[in-house]
Order: C-alpha cells, then structure tokens, then sequence
C-alpha cells in the first residue's frame, strides 16, 4: 500500500491461502487483517504467482522466516535476470543460523542486488497513513536508495544502511524479547522490570550483532533500538501479546491460535539461542524466554534465575 501511494505499479501476490488474495483482488482490501484499508488503484491482488510476477524489476517478499527459502525457490525461476530482490523478513533460518540475506544469496546468487526491510512499523498505523520511519539495509547502494524514495512521502520517512547483518540481527531478536516483556507486564512485574529488560535486551542484541559482524551504531537506530520498544511496549506487536497470553497460562498453542497470525518470537526463540550457543555468547535473558517456551521453565524461576546472576559492569 505505501508503495502503492507513490508512482509505483504493485502487484500483490503469493503462495498460500490463494482464497484471502482472490477475496482481496475483488474486495479491493484484505479483510481479513487489515479491514477498512482500501487498495490505492495501482495496487492489484493477483493470485496467480507467475502473473504477478512477470517482468517485474523489483520483488518484495514479505513472509516469515520459515519460509523464507520456499518461497525464494519458488520465484527464482519466474524472475526476470535482472530483478532486484528486498524482503521484510525477520528472523534466523532454525536449525542453520542463518540471517535473510545469507538464505538470499544461497538461493539467487550473491551478486543480485539485494536489500531488508526493517524498523519500528506496525501494519495497521502504515495502512492508516500515521507518520513512520524505517530502515533499508542493501548490498548495493542505488538499490537502497530507490526503494527508499518509492516508499518515502510525507507521512513515511526511510533511511539507508549498508549492515544488512545489523538491522536483521536487530529484527531476530527483539521479537523474542518482545514475548520476554510481555510476560513480565502480564505478571504485574512492574514498569521498572519492562525498561530493565529492554536495556539488557538492547545490549544482548548488540552483543550478538557485532559477533557476526554487525556494526554496533545500527542497534542504537530505528532497526535496532526503535523497533525494540516498539515490538516490547504496544499490544499491537504480536510477540508482546504472546508474552501476555503466556502470563495468563496459556500455552503457546492457545496463544497462536488466539492471534491467528505468524508470532515470528517462538521460532527466533530457538533460533537465536542455538546461534548464540555455537558462537559461545552470552545473552542470559533470551536465554531464559528459550526455556520458558521449549522447556516449561515457569516465568518467576526464569526472573530469579537473571536476578542471581554474577554481578558485572554494564557493558559487559
């Protein structure tokens, strides 16, 4: 949609649930998760995937992590030679730790130009017009600098980075501690615990970043930290209101059924704590969101067991 607004023809497609597409391309809106947000007139629902893509220059693959490699295996033979790919996907492929863009490059080559998608954004307030910044991290600079004019107007403002690995490091891991402070809020934990895990949360994120690669000045933007309090704070953020579900003594299946959407922090839970583990870093709190998920560690015992940790200093 935001696209759309601009000078850009966007065609609208996918792989699954073909009937929410057909419903989309006759209703001129989705229904289903965005109701009451009408298509601008060069957005087009299309659920015949190669249609949609044909002779498209430009491709944005907006799908969960776990099927990120799908569906880039899918489009890679309906793509023209030289279409630009950007995603807004976030999270570590589970089981290979790998980020987005090392799925991408194994999958279409690591010399197309290619960029993510990122930052504080939640659909509906994007839909809604409300003004909005993100951050587009490319492995080409003119590629980052087109989509953020064609996604730029007056209510949306975005920025461009060259840490790929940064700004999708920074999206892994703040959906798991997105379910972290929903827990602690739905336990009556209180304000200062909420701002507490953040902080130390920010640190782990960056802690993980800069093993990989990252530069440590991306998780202090809107990738990192912006979208951190955003995702931790607002009941909009599913991964939050996992956490409160959760608190409620819901299982994770209840929950997910609840929100009827993908809450990309159960998987990155996982993810991200076998990437840590194999690279030997520390990051106690999503450690401990890990084990009340997988484990059935109850939410307090976790709390105690962050709270007996070794005294040290801040940034360490």
């Amino acid at each position: 949609m935001q696209l759309a607004r601009g000078d850009c023809n966007v065609r609208l497609g996918g792989m699954l649930e073909l009937d929410l597409l057909e419903a989309m391309a006759k209703e001129r809106e989705n229904t289903r998760y965005l109701p009451g947000a009408s298509f601008p007139d060069n957005l087009v629902a299309n659920p015949d995937l190669e249609a949609c893509l044909e002779d498209a220059t430009t491709v944005l693959v907006v799908v969960p992590s776990h099927g990120l490699r799908d569906t880039l295996t899918a489009i890679k033979p309906l793509l023209r030679h030289d279409a630009k790919v950007c995603w807004a996907t976030k999270g570590f492929e589970l089981h290979t730790g790998k980020l987005p863009n090392q799925v991408a490059a194994e999958v279409l080559g690591a010399d197309r130009p290619m960029a993510v998608l990122s930052g504080p954004t939640f659909a509906k307030e994007v839909a809604a017009g409300l003004p909005t910044a993100m951050t587009i991290a490319a492995n080409d600079t003119d590629f980052a600098d087109g989509i953020a004019r064609a996604l730029s107007s007056d209510k949306f403002r975005a920025y461009t980075s060259d840490d790929m690995v940064g700004v999708e490091v920074g999206a892994a891991v703040k959906n798991v501690l997105a379910i972290g402070a929903g827990m602690s809020d739905g336990l009556g934990f209180g304000a200062n615990t909420r701002v507490a895990l953040i902080t130390r949360g920010l640190n782990e994120m960056m802690r993980l970043g800069v093993a990989l690669g990252a530069k440590r000045e991306t998780f202090m933007g809107l990738a990192g930290m912006g979208d951190l309090v955003l995702t931790c704070t607002d009941n909009l953020s599913r991964n939050r209101r996992m956490g409160l579900a959760l608190a409620a003594g819901k299982t994770v299946e209840e929950a997910q059924e609840e929100i009827r959407q993908v809450v990309e922090g159960v998987l990155a839970a996982e993810a991200v704590n076998e990437v840590a583990e194999n690279l030997g870093i520390e990051m106690p709190i999503s450690h401990q969101i890990y084990r009340i998920l997988y484990e059935g560690l109850p939410p307090a015992e976790a709390v105690g067991a962050l709270m007996s940790r070794e005294l040290t200093t801040e940034h360490e």
